[in-house]
C-alpha cells in the first residue's frame, strides 16, 4: 500500500483539472459529446457521495495561446485571451452536460461576461460548494501568460480544496514517456521538487510552486479509468501518482 494522499484529513472538497484536449474528438479539436457525457457522469458520482467539486478545464481543443501567437501575427497577450475564451466554451459544455444529468452547477469566469456566466467571486464559489453545487471555473486566472494548470492550483487554494486531481490520459507520473519507452517507471509518490524536474511533466512550475507553498497535494490519474476519481478521494493510491511534501 502506498502513502495516503492527505493524512488525517477529511477529503471532502476537491478541484478536478481536465485538459481541453481531453474533451476533443479524434481529430484533436472540438468537443466529443461521448467524452463529455463520460466526464459528467464521473463528476456526478462524486456529488452523489457528498464530495464538493470544483472544476478547471483547459481550452486546447479550441485554441492555445502559445500556438496562436507563435508566428507573431497575433500578440501573446491577445492569443492568451483567445485561449481564456476557449475555456469558457468548454465550461459551458461541461455545465450543460452536468445539468442534463440533474447535477446542480454554476459556471464562473475570471473575465466578466454576465450574460453567459457568473464573475469569479471566491466567497460565492465557496457558498455554491457548501450547497452541493459543482463550480466550473473558466477563463483561467484572467491574466495572460498563466496556464490553466496555474489557474487550477490558484482556485484550489482559494476555495480550500484538500487536493487537486489532474485527470489525464495516463495513470500517473512516469520517469519517462510510457508511450515511447517500455521500461518507463511509474512514480507513485514524489516531492514538489521532483515534480519540477525537466523530465517529469506534471504541471507547469508556477502551479507546482504554488501547490508547494500551500502544502496542496496534486494527484495525477487516468480520467478514462471509470470510477477512479471516487476511489482516489476514498483513499486509493494504486491508480495514481501523488505530488506532496515528503
Amino acid at each position: 500500500m502506498q502513502d495516503s494522499i492527505t493524512e488525517g484529513k477529511n477529503r471532502k472538497r476537491v478541484l478536478v483539472k481536465f485538459s481541453g484536449e481531453a474533451l476533443a474528438s479524434q481529430s484533436g479539436y472540438g468537443i466529443d459529446t461521448d467524452v463529455l457525457k463520460y466526464v459528467a457522469n464521473e463528476i456526478k458520482k462524486l456529488v452523489e457521495n457528498d464530495i464538493e467539486v470544483g472544476i478547471v478545464v483547459g481550452g486546447g481543443n479550441i485554441v492555445r495561446g502559445v500556438t496562436a501567437s507563435k508566428d507573431g501575427l497575433i500578440k501573446r497577450n491577445a492569443a492568451d485571451h483567445m485561449g481564456m475564451l476557449a475555456t469558457v466554451i468548454n465550461g459551458i459544455a461541461i455545465q450543460g452536460a452536468l445539468e442534463s444529468l440533474g447535477v446542480r452547477v454554476r459556471l464562473q469566469s475570471a473575465i466578466k461576461m454576465e450574460q453567459v456566466c457568473e464573475p469569479f467571486i471566491v466567497r460565492r464559489a465557496v457558498r455554491h460548494l457548501e450547497k452541493g453545487r459543482v463550480v466550473v471555473f473558466s477563463a483561467g486566472t484572467g491574466n495572460p501568460f498563466f496556464t490553466t494548470d496555474t489557474a487550477a492550483t490558484l482556485r484550489a487554494v482559494e476555495i480550500g480544496a484538500d487536493m487537486i486531481i489532474k485527470a489525464t490520459k495516463v495513470d500517473g507520473v512516469y520517469d519517462k514517456d510510457p508511450n515511447k519507452f517500455s521500461d518507463a517507471k511509474k512514480l507513485y509518490s514524489l516531492s514538489y521538487e521532483e515534480a519540477m524536474q525537466d523530465n517529469i511533466k506534471v504541471m507547469d512550475d508556477t502551479s507546482i510552486a504554488l501547490a508547494k507553498d500551500n502544502n496542496l497535494p496534486i494527484v495525477v490519474c487516468d480520467m478514462f479509468c471509470e470510477g477512479v476519481l471516487s476511489r482516489i478521494i476514498n483513499g486509493s493510491t494504486e491508480e495514481c501518482s501523488i505530488v506532496k511534501r515528503i
